[in-house]
């Protein structure tokens, strides 16, 4: 008879596995995103700015399953969105593509509000200066605003990319093979440990998320702005 560290011990490094490339590629198109939206939301275009208030305010307020949800249900199932190719493998692959979809354009959402916080440090002399000499917008706002705001929101935003970890495991609504659901078939398959499979997976997630908050502590310490 199998014990439950002979089914879980196997699959363990695999499923965190799943969770830390789903943070990274959710959080890499977060980021982009993140920062496009921020320029819309400060840009003088008044249909972009609006644009990127309603996003924000619609995704923010939106539960993070539903979104997930959405882009298996909604977009696949009933639009047929596929962002992988017809394989044998080709659910499992779908699946990662469109949990990390969902995770990038909410995670995207708090990187834009985060983004902005930081712009609204940044002295309004400097970009006013840089307009006056006659620099464009996108110019003002990619080589002398955005890079002082970065500097001032290194925390937060370190912050930002921690929660995106811990929201991973909203994947496995979708069948995403990762920590969440590991910890799901390990308990309906050994419910009398279920309080030890809990204190597993509990201190898999905080290997992952405590470096990153030391790291980023770290940075914004190291980056920070002088005034």
């Amino acid at each position: 008879m199998t014990t439950m560290w002979d089914y879980m011990g196997p699959l363990l490094w695999p499923a965190f596995w799943m969770t830390i490339k789903l943070t990274v590629f959710s959080g890499v198109i977060a980021l982009v995103w993140g920062m496009i939206l921020a320029g819309m939301a400060v840009g003088p275009v008044p249909i972009m700015r609006s644009f990127a208030n309603f996003y924000v305010n619609v995704v923010r307020n939106t539960p993070l399953t539903l979104i997930i949800l959405f882009c298996w249900m909604g977009l696949f199932m009933m639009l047929g969105l596929t962002l992988a190719p017809q394989n044998d493998s080709f659910i499992k692959e779908n699946n990662f593509r469109l949990a990390i979809l969902g995770l990038s354009f909410y995670t995207a959402a708090f990187v834009c509000e985060t983004l902005r916080s930081g712009i609204n440090t940044v002295p309004v002399g400097q970009a006013e200066a840089a307009r006056a000499l006659g620099l464009p917008f996108f110019t003002v706002f990619g080589t002398i605003v955005l890079p002082q705001a970065i500097r001032a929101v290194v925390a937060p935003m370190g912050s930002v990319l921690i929660a995106l970890t811990k929201n991973s495991t909203i994947a496995s609504v979708i069948g995403v093979s990762e920590a969440a659901l590991l910890m799901k078939s390990s308990v309906e398959t050994y419910p009398d440990s279920i309080y030890t499979i809990f204190a597993i997976i509990a201190v898999g997630f905080v290997i992952l998320t405590l470096p990153l908050g030391l790291l980023f502590t770290y940075l914004a310490n190291r980056l920070a702005v002088k005034r």
